[in-house]
């Protein structure tokens, strides 16, 4: 047999426009591509991300589009067979080889491999003409009137088509429908080859042995199989082993090294070569990487509480997942490189993260992104492609949807950081809202074909058979959120969305601890990007006459319904603020954005409370990213540039962590009493320990009056305190501290773990409102890079609350940043890039009042 050969068909593609007559070709800009790159390389189109432009090229995504190329193939030897192998087309595409028809597709998602022997010449033509899937999808749903369509964002056209939804636009991102070859395609010759590489792991309970069994299936001709297994490029083992249906072989490794997350080990991953051997001849091979570790989800009874737990363990190890939900970063696909995954995924690596959890109305990620999870100790949360809306069932998109599940699951299921999947994304939530059939004890799944809500199918049959018979070893979850057929919105039980702040009831966030669950898989905060990300979406920059907070192009890169009155809402709750400078406004969202968040993080991981009182498991912030450059709940924007709330998660999820809240109680001298009141303020402190060693403090508390920056209060409150591993422990609940009554209100409480007399941690509590403050304006506030220019040293002589150190330098790297200053302490933060020459400046809060 003759090895494998593979060619990328990535050179001298064209595309023009399908339904206009005098549309003449044009090179296209990259390979794979879209049609929305290709008219901006020629500037045809104005760039839609910046101003009002996505206006303007809505057309686009109405138009068919023609991509045509020519290549030059190889005699196919005697006996093999020629494939051209299409990896993603995007998403209507007709496929047409020498004049003749060999493909129509329907479905983003799933690749596709042709049989093209009987067509392929020496010299070919390839033309994919792609229809336009927003009119395709208004006409799928003309023909099924009887499907109650409905959804959140976009248009129920979507709902009918197997493509990301994003595209129809969301309430973080433009409406811009592409299309185009979206991922590579190859023409492969081959005789055989090796169609598809598997494993099934188990790791003993005791972590000292681990059992591979590597799987190989073969199309064509029977050979023998190689599996080699390396670690760090060294041999482990290799067997060689005739071919069958399924040809396996099993290894025995004694003393693994183990995948864990980042923080609790490495992350050593073992490369799994399967070579189809022809006698001494390599006809082909295929290799992946693959890490040997234990995953479940806990869901068990809890003590003292109602319920069901529901957190991750990894290799015995029970975790608090606090992380992030991930969009696309990018609305046009081919445009994101392995090297910007990896930035984006080393962002939340170096915030403290343990999960990401790929949303459901996006894609399936390119290898890439789930490589750099592998390599860097992330879990995954992968959801399933379908996202707020009553979708349909028809037999025809049912089978699509079956083999998009299947082909998504193969081409994943090797990742270690992959350890749970979900069916949707808030369907159940949307199927809550608008009173759709549903009876969980009803299990007759044909039945429920024939209800309003026939999706359910897609969840609980389609999807969760393919994960049994795919990954029987990984989690399945019915949708997110999901409570096991209570109510979403049930904390006890499951995931829940927590979005009654900004959304729904908009609570203050500094009731989150009120509005906790089991695990939380989204919650957030919208704040303005950088400054210098506005000014870059603004057509004029700095000197657009719409760089004012309020401006129509400014409003136009929000597409949050309400956000006008949700950012004025919260804002106006909690701080003095104007719109004048730009720079202040945007500072004054993302300190609210900042406190908000950490306020969230910091409650409920006080509800990680030991074995058997995992009262919340996780807290996954809507959102870690952006697809565009815009006012969102992200919190690092399209560029790269994290917001202040970046940092304040980073903190509240360090290995070792103090909380403080304050409480105000009130207690009456008799049941009718509107005047004789006794009221105490109190400060309860808990100390977080996410390390897997027990750690020894002393805990040490100080107080200032804001307004004069004298101390008021010093205290050890608790001496060679233990605070046992992988939990969060109270401290003390004690009154604010204050010189006389009635000061409780001006005094800023700092509390402070201190280990072998070296500070561990610290966290410094305000009044709030921070607008009832009257903030004095530091006379002494300093921020100076050290001599070796590794920090920042910040310090002032009162109170300072939220100080920024902030460059016009993008090369500049802070590791924190958005600290409170109290007197007689000097904050240090890490810096990468920064020059003696470096400019750097400070904004804080109050500083233009």
């Amino acid at each position: 047999m003759a090895p494998r050969t593979v060619v990328a068909v990535d050179k001298n593609w064209e595309f023009k426009q399908g339904d206009k007559d005098d549309s003449k070709f044009l090179p296209v800009g990259q390979f794979p591509t879209n049609v929305h790159l290709d008219l901006l390389h020629h500037g045809l189109i104005p760039d839609p991300f910046i101003g009002k432009n996505e206006l303007d090229v809505q057309w686009i995504g109405e138009a068919q589009w023609v991509y045509k190329t020519s290549f030059s193939a190889d005699t196919i030897p005697e006996g093999s067979k020629a494939v051209l192998a299409f990896d993603g087309l995007d998403t209507f595409a007709t496929v047409v080889l020498n004049g003749s028809t060999i493909l129509e597709t329907e479905n983003m998602f799933t690749p596709e491999r042709v049989d093209v022997t009987s067509v392929l010449k020496e010299e070919n033509e390839l033309v994919i003409t792609f229809d336009s899937a927003y009119l395709k999808g208004w006409k799928l749903v003309e023909q099924h009137p009887d499907h109650k369509w409905g959804c959140w964002n976009g248009d129920s056209s979507r709902l009918a088509v197997r493509k990301a939804q994003y595209h129809w636009g969301w309430d973080w991102g433009p409406a811009l429908l592409t299309c185009g070859p979206w991922r590579p395609i190859n023409l492969e010759i081959y005789e055989s080859r090796i169609s598809d590489l598997y494993f099934d792991i188990s790791v003993e309970k005791s972590l000292k042995t681990a059992d591979v069994v590597a799987h190989a299936s073969v199309e064509g001709k029977s050979g023998k199989i190689r599996f080699d297994i390396s670690l760090d490029g060294k041999p482990v083992a290799s067997e060689t082993v005739d071919t069958s249906g399924d040809t396996q072989v099993s290894f025995h490794i004694s003393n693994p090294s183990l995948w864990y997350p980042i923080r609790y080990g490495k992350q050593p991953l073992y490369q799994v070569k399967a070579t189809l051997l022809d006698g001494e001849t390599e006809v082909d091979s295929l290799s992946k990487k693959i890490g040997l570790r234990r995953a479940e989800l806990v869901q068990r009874p809890l003590k003292d509480q109602p319920g069901t737990s529901f957190f991750f363990e990894v290799n015995n190890i029970p975790l608090y997942c606090g992380g992030s939900d991930w969009i696309p970063a990018d609305n046009f696909l081919p445009r994101i490189t392995p090297e910007r995954y990896h930035e984006w995924v080393k962002l939340v690596a170096d915030g403290n993260q343990f999960m990401i959890r790929v949303w459901g109305g996006g894609i399936y990620e390119e290898q890439a992104f789930y490589d750099a999870c592998d390599e860097q100790g992330i879990l995954v949360w992968q959801d399933f492609m379908f996202g707020c809306g009553n979708y349909p069932a028809w037999p025809e998109l049912l089978q699509s949807i079956k083999r998009e599940a299947e082909e998504n699951i193969k081409l994943l299921r090797h990742h270690p950081s992959i350890v749970i999947w979900a069916g949707n994304n808030e369907d159940y939530q949307y199927q809550e809202s608008e009173s759709l059939t549903y009876d969980f004890e009803n299990k007759d799944a044909e039945s429920w074909l024939k209800t309003d809500f026939p999706a359910r199918y897609i969840y609980e049959k389609i999807l969760a058979d393919a994960c049994k018979e795919l990954i029987p070893d990984t989690f399945y979850h019915f949708g997110s959120p999901w409570g096991a057929g209570r109510d979403t919105h049930d904390p006890t039980v499951g995931d829940i969305h927590q979005w009654n702040v900004w959304h729904g009831t908009q609570e203050k966030y500094q009731n989150f601890d009120k509005l906790g669950g089991r695990f939380v898989s989204e919650f957030g905060m919208e704040a303005f990007p950088n400054v210098k990300t506005i000014d870059a979406f603004l057509p004029l920059g700095k000197d657009d006459p719409d760089r004012y907070p309020q401006s129509s192009t400014i409003d136009f890169h929000n597409k949050a319904d309400g956000h006008e009155r949700r950012i004025a809402l919260y804002l106006v709750e909690n701080m003095r603020y104007g719109p004048d400078p730009l720079e202040q406004f945007v500072y004054s969202t993302q300190l609210m954005q900042a406190e908000c968040l950490a306020s969230a993080y910091r409650l409920w991981k006080r509800q990680w409370k030991g074995p058997g009182r995992e009262y919340c498991g996780g807290a996954l912030v809507w959102q870690i990213n952006d697809c565009w450059p815009v006012t969102s709940w992200s919190i690092v924007d399209y560029y790269l540039r994290p917001k202040m709330a970046y940092f304040t998660v980073k903190r509240e999820m360090a290995p070792v962590s103090i909380g403080i809240t304050r409480r105000e109680h009130r207690h009456p001298k008799d049941k009718y009493t509107r005047v004789y009141v006794d009221v105490k303020t109190q400060i309860e402190i808990w100390g977080s320990n996410l390390t897997l060693e027990d750690l020894t403090v002393d805990v040490v508390v100080e107080a200032w009056d804001v307004e004069t920056g004298k101390q008021t209060h010093f205290s050890t409150v608790a001496e060679r305190l233990v605070l046992p591993e992988n939990r969060s422990t109270e401290i003390v609940a004690i009154d604010v501290p204050v010189e006389k009554a009635g000061e409780e209100g001006r005094t800023v409480v700092a509390a402070y773990l201190i280990q072998g007399g070296k500070q561990i941690a610290r966290y410094v509590n305000w009044p709030e409102p921070l607008k009832y403050l009257h903030l004095p304006k530091p006379k002494e506030l300093t921020a100076v890079l050290t001599e070796d220019g590794t920090a920042v040293e910040i310090s002032a002589e009162v109170p300072v609350k939220g100080v920024v150190v902030e460059t016009e330098d993008d090369n500049i790297k802070f590791d924190d940043n958005l600290v409170d200053i109290v007197p007689g302490e000097i904050v240090r933060i890490g810096v990468t890039g920064a020059t003696k020459e470096s400019k750097l400046e400070t904004r804080y809060l109050g500083m233009l009042n």
